[in-house]
């Protein structure tokens, strides 16, 4: 069974063509800056390694342009492209598990457009417009927030009036639960463990932490929407809420507008005018203070959540980091775990500056918790879940 993996966001998209059950990834890329100058496509597979500069003023474009670069791998390897399996980020209440795609399907992803803006909107896009391109094959959601649905009513309740809650679904949903997902079984699976407690954190543009117990997820950092918790590229992270009641009053801005704010023009680029973590740490090296102060803050928020997870699992059996910043950041690794001695988190220098594409251990060997590096794999894992149903 061949599947295509589309990850449909704002400005670009990720894809991958996985041959199932053998994981066989026959090709994949992405497609960059849709709707702005010079969007450009890159592709690798086995006899190709290409990239250029396409027209993609809008998604159908860019689509139309990742079906070009396929139609090599798909006759090279005398394959159909069977299912579509499509990332979606927000799945509210409705689902728990992977779904085939139907119009009932489709209404209530757009239902939660207002829950996750960035995200949603343009999943739904790629789903429509693969209908058209790929009209023999199966359409299959697979939600970030299906891995979180088994967290624990006392962590995802809210305490604000009960009939809010009941009237309008508010809770604690969680995100990034592909990611976290993936990493979880890789470690329980390298740990040899099969009562685990782990915590994983899933560090890039967007920023989570999740308490995995025994394999399932019991709280996580993210909440409602993918606004909470650590803090992330353009997205603030946790606030006091009277901050927010009081900048809107002073700067008479309406919700719209602080919302924008915070997800859009927060996080590390308010603290240091860049969003990218790699000219972040670069300027940090440079002795840029407010950089340097970025990173502390960072580092500081994932410690304490590290804190409040080994009290709600009452114990760690080890931590994971994962996604761009994660795996490839010693710098960053090594400032959440240092002066985390009394949990029995002891880093290893040396081990974390080796970089490699396998899991690894960067702890100390008299480390009482492991610390893992492992690279995620949400395309293998989208494969898996859309081949399992």
């Amino acid at each position: 069974m061949t599947i295509l993996i589309i990850n449909s966001g704002s400005s670009s998209i990720k894809y991958q063509l996985i041959k199932m059950p053998a994981q066989e990834v026959l090709c994949k890329g992405q497609v960059e800056r849709i709707g702005l100058d010079e969007p450009k496509i890159s592709h690798k597979s086995s006899t190709s390694n290409s990239e250029k500069i396409i027209i993609a003023h809008n998604h159908r474009q860019a689509l139309e342009s990742m079906v070009d670069v396929l139609k090599d791998t798909l006759e090279e390897t005398n394959s159909t492209v069977d299912a579509v399996g499509h990332r979606v980020v927000h799945g509210g209440s409705y689902f728990s598990k992977t779904v085939e795609i139907d119009d009932a399907v489709k209404d209530k992803i757009e239902s939660l457009f207002s829950l996750a803006p960035l995200h949603n909107p343009s999943n739904l896009i790629g789903i429509n417009i693969a209908e058209d391109l790929f009209p023999e094959a199966k359409q299959v959601a697979v939600f970030d927030t299906a891995f979180h649905q088994t967290i624990p009513e006392v962590a995802y309740t809210y305490a604000i009036p009960k009939e809010w809650s009941e009237a309008y679904n508010i809770r604690l949903y969680g995100f990034h639960g592909t990611s976290h997902k993936y990493v979880s079984e890789k470690a329980n699976d390298y740990l040899k463990l099969n009562n685990s407690k782990l915590i994983t954190i899933h560090l890039g543009n967007g920023c989570s932490i999740t308490a995995i117990k025994d394999g399932v997820s019991i709280d996580h950092s993210l909440g409602f929407g993918p606004m909470n918790g650590l803090v992330m590229g353009t997205r603030s992270g946790d606030i006091d809420q009277s901050v927010i009641f009081y900048l809107m009053d002073k700067l008479n801005l309406t919700t719209t507008q602080m919302n924008n704010w915070l997800q859009k023009n927060s996080g590390m680029l308010g603290l240091t005018g860049y969003s990218d973590f790699r000219d972040i740490e670069q300027e940090a090296q440079n002795g840029k203070k407010d950089c340097q102060l970025a990173l502390e803050i960072n580092a500081y928020r994932i410690k304490k959540y590290i804190g409040s997870y080994i009290a709600a699992m009452n114990g760690l059996d080890a931590i994971v980091f994962t996604a761009g910043i994660g795996e490839n950041s010693a710098f960053m690794r090594k400032l959440v775990c240092e002066n985390l001695e009394c949990f029995g988190i002891e880093i290893d220098d040396k081990l974390n500056t080796i970089r490699t594409n396998d899991i690894r251990e960067i702890n100390k060997a008299k480390s009482k918790q492991k610390i893992l590096v492992i690279p995620t794999d949400e395309e293998l894992e989208i494969a898996k879940q859309v081949y399992s149903l």
